[in-house]
């Protein structure tokens, strides 16, 4: 009888062996391929750090938080755009324009002068640039020639509204056929049909400094629309003779350059020089009065 418990007693002590050795034998953890040996107990818990029963190292350890998405870098917000105003463009004064039109040192007399001849808009004659008197300036100085067509009173500017305004018709003497008249001190020329203006007073251009264009009355006796010049190899166009060699003509020149002039005839902008010769002919009176300054 106590054989037989000794039997049974090594039976058990022999199945537990066995069944702890086949409990570990082949963990895929233990980094076999399911052929390989033996791994100690517990070492695929130690390479894994998993265990049905945590053990004391993981009792007081919190289980790891999945970790958060990082948050993708958020795009400041775009600025708003600002209108800043846009400074005023100013003379070399400082002065402030208006209308895109600076303001000359002329600005007072230049409105008196056009309010005057009237034709170009309104002015108002307080010496500050106003948009009308803006538009009137630039107006005259087109007409004119003048350049850079700007509204601002400059010199030039300035000038040819004095000359221009200044200019008494009247004192031409004019006939009772059509009379060209020039104004050698202001150097103007209108033209009068029977003691009427029929060509208002414009700006022109006469002989320089040896060249100075003589005052007395003449008679139209030759035109041509496109004469040339032999002596000085240049182009005469609707040219009208009146005295040796001098005439009426277009020039190719910057008209209100002072500091040049011609050899004796009358220069012209390209409109009133065609607009002399639609009026004129061959036999129209010529008077020049006064002299131009320097000859």
């Amino acid at each position: 009888m106590r054989c037989a418990r000794i039997s049974s007693r090594l039976v058990a002590l022999v199945v537990v062996v066995l069944v702890g050795a086949g409990a570990c034998a082949f963990d895929p953890q233990a980094g076999g391929s399911g052929g390989g040996g033996a791994a100690p107990a517990g070492a695929a818990e130690q390479a894994t750090g998993a265990s049905a029963t945590p053990g004391p190292d993981q009792r007081d350890r919190p289980t790891p938080a999945a970790p958060s998405p990082t948050p993708k870098a958020s795009r400041p917000p775009a600025p708003k755009p600002t209108r800043s105003a846009t400074p005023k463009p100013t003379t070399s004064t400082g002065t402030p324009t208006v209308a895109g039109c600076p303001q000359g040192q002329h600005q007072r007399e230049v409105e008196t002068y056009l309010a005057r001849l009237g034709g170009f808009g309104a002015v108002t004659v307080d010496g500050r640039q106003s948009a009308a008197d803006c538009a009137a300036i630039k107006k005259f100085q087109k007409r004119y020639g003048i350049r850079p067509v700007e509204g601002r009173a400059g010199p030039t500017t300035h000038d040819v509204a004095r000359r221009l305004a200044t200019t008494d018709p009247k004192r031409c003497g004019a006939g009772t056929g059509t009379t060209f008249c020039v104004d050698l001190t202001r150097q103007t020329v209108w033209a009068v049909r029977g003691g009427k203006v029929i060509m208002s007073p414009t700006v022109t251009r006469t002989g320089m400094s040896g060249y100075r264009t003589p005052a007395g009355t003449f008679t139209v006796n030759f035109r041509n629309p496109k004469e040339w010049s032999d002596p000085y190899e240049v182009w005469l166009p609707y040219w009208q003779h009146f005295t040796s060699g001098m005439g009426f003509h277009e020039t190719t020149t910057y008209l209100h350059d002072t500091s040049i002039g011609s050899h004796g005839c009358v220069n012209l902008l390209h409109v009133d020089a065609v607009r002399m010769w639609e009026l004129g002919r061959v036999g129209t009176r010529v008077v020049l009065i006064g002299r131009r300054p320097g000859t």
